[in-house]
């Protein structure tokens, strides 16, 4: 079974349009575009999110470092 041809779609959108009516569908295109740039804006400040939070280990992790090296030349 493959992607439907064209007139499959031909025959789902109508069954689109008797369900909906023909303003209904402008609106669900709508919620559905918006909802859609939401979904990507979160994606992005989420992996924006995550970029910082590895850069501020890396820094607290470098911090620890040098002041562990600093520990040890005070013992020696």
């Amino acid at each position: 079974m493959g992607m439907p041809g064209g007139m499959e779609w031909v025959l789902i959108a109508l069954v689109i349009l008797l369900l909906f009516g023909g303003k209904k569908i402008p609106e669900l295109a709508k919620g559905l575009g918006s909802g859609i740039k939401n979904f990507k804006k979160a994606v992005k400040d989420d992996e924006e999110t995550e970029v910082a939070t590895n850069d501020k280990a890396e820094e607290i992790e470098k911090k620890a470092e040098e002041k562990s090296e600093e520990n040890k030349e005070k013992t020696v």
